[in-house]
């Protein structure tokens, strides 16, 4: 909601990972947003991507300050949305300074590679049909609910077979604002970074006011880091691979 321009924002709202085909004006699936402040807020939605490529459906987002895509499975929001005049509309609005954001399989979509896109179930990290997300983050696989549920080693499956990219892990209750290349992670839990470029292989994980560089692949330093330890700064090295 800051981002997007705090009680002036102009927020749209894409539910088309989630299962159900009618999303109600007081959905509740909105009630976060409306809880921090959010005024004006509208619902896109469609299965039919031949209508998600008309300006007429997209033009919501030429006026929106900020995009959510909320949970569910991603492989829905690749069908109906990929390639379309929506998803060129999500670039368009970065473009102008809005904010794109989203939690769950809306968190995944963002990236360039998709993982767990399988339709038939989110326990597999890579489907043939379904790789591509909306790639607003590049050259980067994104996947969630890391800690939570217990998926802390299961992006070097994607990364053994495209190891120029970059991984991210999300935990619940984390999330990672991204500016240029720099993102900085919120919330009360961990985002882990993996990379697999170069051996030794590593994941790394930061906690909250930490910031990284996706890049340079690094830990930006800042200003609480000068009395951290060097553990502390560079992050904790987690399931280095050979």
């Amino acid at each position: 909601m800051e981002l997007a321009g705090g009680t002036d924002a102009r927020i749209v709202v894409i539910p088309t990972a989630a299962s159900q085909d009618h999303f109600p004006e007081d959905w509740s699936g909105l009630a976060p947003l409306i809880q921090a402040g959010a005024e004006d807020i509208q619902i896109l939605h469609t299965r039919d991507r031949r209508k998600a490529d008309t300006e007429a459906f997209a033009a919501p987002l030429a006026e929106a300050t900020g995009v959510w895509i909320p949970g569910g499975r991603q492989w829905r929001l690749v069908d109906a949305y990929l390639d379309t005049r929506v998803h060129q509309a999500l670039f368009e609005l970065l473009e102008r300074d809005g904010v794109v954001g989203g939690t769950s399989a809306g968190a995944s979509i963002l990236a360039s590679y998709l993982v767990r896109g399988d339709p038939e179930t989110n326990q597999v990290m890579v489907s043939p049909e379904y790789q591509v997300g909306f790639g607003l983050l590049s050259k980067t696989a994104v996947d969630q609910h890391l800690l939570a549920r217990g998926r802390e080693d299961d992006l070097w499956e994607v990364l053994d077979a495209n190891p120029d990219l970059l991984g991210i892990g999300l935990d619940e209750g984390t999330a990672l604002v991204v500016r240029q290349d720099h993102a900085e992670v919120i919330g009360v839990s961990q985002a882990l970074f993996y990379d697999a470029t170069e051996p030794p292989r590593y994941a790394r994980s930061f906690a909250s006011g930490a910031i990284y560089d996706l890049g340079t692949r690094t830990p930006v330093a800042t200003a609480a880091d000068e009395d951290a330890s060097e553990e502390d700064r560079d992050g904790i090295q987690l399931g280095t691979r050979p």
